[in-house]
């Protein structure tokens, strides 16, 4: 099996799992418990903490732990939509975010807020200076997502965090997701950066961790109330084996992170190098330093997206439509459509997303079963 799937969620370590079952058998008390058995959960708990905060260069009291991605995106947002609604209800966004950004901004947008979405390049990319122009009295909030998960377009979070100097008073949420362990941090990240969300399933964390940092004296609504966890911001009884595991996560990625990025660029280009090659091949994202080096989009015009999917499938080869969150309900790739990709072309399109695991050796095998499965689809589209 070739897995190249791995912007929709990779394998857990086997490191990672050892963590996660330790901690789950002998450290299994409620943080919030008094005694020292809950005692020895919390202190486990601080230590993630510390350990992420270390890795990622900030305070470990801005590292709030959470369910994942999606719940990330949603507290930041509504959060902000709680704390800071009484000045202004704008929100500045751009076109082509994942739906765990778009879709609780339409439910703000049910509220009153109002919600500019910014238009995109060829490239997938938005202008700095839009967001500049965008800016109103009663903007609250900017949400731009560091790496697109359908065709890995980088955006140019430095030169809006820039911009956003100059209005400090305005949130700025980054949506992290596919930036981490990819050698971005330099680009995406900036001292002006006020949150930035983690999915711990896409760098080999089990399903249902990650975390949010929120950087330090920025006011934030919880989205989860009850008992007053994670300094009142995240209300539950905390997963002490999954945060536990994530920070082994977290520490593994960034350990082997140099080394990673350059097979997975390497294993991008063999196949890129590939398909450039064929007539009916439309390659969406591009090569250079403005796309991350774990995604890659191609089509090929005239054969549906799920049907080169289930091809590759039978093969044992696993790619995907764009997001996995949208391709089981069919759903338009939002990116595409933003990119004004003309609909023969967004329609034939399926993502290649790697990960740290996959080698020149399934490129290879990649390239050879595209081939054979290419033969057969000329005869389709000729």
């Amino acid at each position: 099996m070739i897995y190249f799937d791995n912007s929709a969620t990779t394998k857990v370590s086997p490191e990672v799992l050892d963590t996660y079952d330790a901690v789950s058998q002998k450290i299994w008390g409620n943080p919030s418990s008094l005694h020292n058995f809950g005692e020895n959960a919390w202190n486990l708990l601080e230590q993630a903490r510390q350990q992420i905060a270390k890795l990622v260069g900030v305070k470990p009291s801005e590292i709030i732990f959470t369910s994942g991605g999606s719940e990330g995106d949603n507290w930041v947002i509504k959060g902000t939509a709680m704390a800071k609604h009484r000045f202004g209800k704008h929100i500045i966004t751009t076109s082509v975010e994942h739906a765990a950004v778009k879709n609780p901004l339409e439910q703000l947008k049910e509220l009153g807020f109002d919600i500019t979405y910014l238009p995109v390049d060829k490239e997938g990319r938005i202008d700095p200076e839009d967001v500049k122009k965008a800016i109103r009295p009663d903007t609250i909030l900017v949400s731009i997502m560091a790496v697109n998960n359908e065709i890995g377009t980088i955006q140019p979070i430095k030169e809006v965090g820039e911009i956003l100097k100059d209005y400090p008073n305005i949130h700025f949420m980054v949506d992290a997701v596919q930036a981490i362990g990819k050698g971005l941090d330099s680009q995406v990240f900036s001292d002006r950066v006020d949150f930035a969300t983690f999915s711990g399933h896409k760098f080999h964390a089990p399903r249902g961790t990650g975390f949010v940092y929120v950087k330090s004296g920025r006011k934030l609504a919880p989205l989860i109330a009850g008992g007053g966890q994670e300094r009142n911001l995240r209300s539950g009884t905390e997963n002490t084996p999954g945060d536990v595991a994530l920070a082994r996560a977290v520490r593994l990625v960034k350990e082997n992170e140099k080394a990673a990025v350059k097979q997975e660029h390497a294993v991008k280009e063999r196949i890129y190098d590939h398909l450039a090659s064929f007539d009916h091949v439309k390659l969406i994202s591009g090569r250079d330093k403005g796309f991350a080096s774990h995604v890659l989009c191609f089509s090929i015009v005239g054969v549906r997206g799920e049907t080169i999917v289930h091809a590759f499938e039978d093969k044992g080869i696993y790619i995907s439509t764009t997001s996995a969150c949208s391709s089981k309900k069919h759903a338009e790739a939002g990116t595409l459509a933003a990119m004004k990709v003309p609909e023969n072309i967004a329609t034939s399109a399926v993502r290649i997303s790697l990960g740290d695991q996959n080698t020149l050796a399934e490129a290879d095998q990649f390239n050879r079963t595209f081939d054979e499965l290419y033969a057969g689809f000329k005869k389709i589209i000729d």
